[in-house]
């Protein structure tokens, strides 16, 4: 019998929605190349928490940065993780 690895997909959804992003003002580029990659709110147990950004060496050149951020569906919040494209 094979055993087949299964991809563990955990995601946050709650019922209260998640406030305004916060102001972010990036300081300088650390190295040619990074790439901002915005703050977002975090769930905490029972509150939201602001989650700053921070610069990142991208996985390759072309790489897209899409951001973290909340989906409402069926009256619930679901966190979508930010990624590289």
């Amino acid at each position: 019998m094979a055993m087949l690895p299964v991809a563990s997909i955990a995601q946050v959804v709650i019922r209260i929605g998640p406030p305004e992003h916060a102001v972010e003002t990036p300081g300088p580029v650390p190295q040619p190349g990074y790439v901002w990659t915005t703050g977002y709110q975090r769930w905490d147990t029972d509150h939201y928490t602001w989650v700053p950004g921070t610069y990142q060496e991208p996985p390759h050149p072309d790489a897209v940065w899409l951001p973290h951020h909340w989906e409402q569906k069926d009256g619930n919040w679901i966190l979508v993780d930010g990624r590289w494209k």
